[in-house]
């Protein structure tokens, strides 16, 4: 066991992934040993961690001077820009993705920080690999500027921990689903939409086409996942750039279908935009075996259970806006 007390530091904390993982944080270590960060100004109630920090985490000097101001032993950073987003804005994307998580390797170097997570994605696969049970070990090959600026971040933690013993984890993301935060420019959004058109509208117009399937995951597995590779002991991780999460994988058609056993008269169109391209270069189906092995990893959410929680909490929680 770490005698230490963790503090913990979550950049992105007002995003998807960051929102719900703050929250799990905060049950296991309490809230004054949380703090979270984000571009917002402070407001009541903008989350649950005892402290918030306004803060850009391209601003070395301030980040360095948040990690020593809270003795943070252990940061969660989640902060970047999307791949739909990226896209967008290329130069401004490699910066954020991938400069930061730099300095922060630099300072658990320093012996600042003890323990960094660092989400990836399944944006890293590309052209020339199967569409189907893509292993832990194929060859990279991005074709968009979030994959490539995930790629060159996986080999920056692995090239951080083999030449200096840096503990930095990683996992690559599937598309994430959840009901509590909206999505925040990715390829998979079209997923998290959907039931949002269903409950609202009953239609929905989906930007990717009806049998493109990808990997997707939904949030409650993604959080539990994440924190049982960061309480995994280290000397059973064999993997040191970023393992495979392979969660559930299906097209919009098949989303459809599902979310037609919950709510009879939805109806579903096809209008795919430039975000197409990128999910024909994804992979369909992932294989997590490493992940199983060495840390346990484990779903407890299919297509079924997370259209029918999805569509629970979505109606109750519209009803109240």
């Amino acid at each position: 066991m770490e005698s230490y007390t963790e503090r913990i530091l979550i950049t992105g904390a007002l995003g998807q992934i960051g929102t719900e993982l703050t929250n799990r944080l905060v049950e296991i270590y309490g809230a004054e040993n949380v703090v979270a960060s984000g571009l917002d100004r402070w407001q009541e109630g903008i989350t649950s961690a005892g402290h918030y920090e306004r803060m850009d985490v391209t601003n070395t000097q301030l980040v360095r001077q948040v990690i020593q101001d809270y003795d943070i032993t252990t940061v969660y950073h989640l902060a970047s820009l999307l791949s739909g987003t990226s896209e967008k804005q290329p130069v401004f994307a490699w910066k954020l993705n991938l400069e930061p998580l730099l300095h922060f390797c630099e300072m658990a170097k320093e012996g600042l920080i003890k323990k960094i997570f660092w989400p990836s994605s399944i944006a890293v696969f590309g052209k020339g690999i199967p569409k189907q049970d893509v292993g832990q070990d194929v060859v990279l090959n991005p074709t968009t500027v979030y994959g490539i600026s995930k790629m060159a971040g996986e080999k920056w933690c692995e090239y951080y921990f083999d030449k200096h013993g840096v503990d930095v984890r990683s996992i690559r993301y599937p598309g994430l689903i959840s009901w509590k935060t909206p999505a925040g420019g990715g390829t998979t959004d079209y997923a998290v939409e959907i039931f949002y058109k269903a409950i609202e509208e009953g239609k929905y117009t989906s930007f990717i086409s009806e049998n493109t399937g990808m990997p997707m995951l939904y949030m409650d597995d993604a959080i539990n996942a994440t924190l049982k590779l960061m309480e995994a002991p280290k000397e059973s991780l064999s993997v040191r750039s970023s393992y495979n999460l392979g969660g559930m994988s299906f097209t919009p058609k098949e989303l459809a279908e599902e979310i037609k056993k919950e709510i009879p008269d939805f109806t579903i169109d096809y209008n795919p935009d430039f975000r197409q391209a990128i999910a024909d270069s994804w992979p369909a189906s992932i294989d997590d075996s490493v992940a199983k092995k060495d840390w346990g990893l484990t779903y407890d959410f299919g297509i079924s259970e997370m259209t029918k929680d999805m569509i629970k909490n979505l109606k109750v929680k519209l009803a109240k806006n």
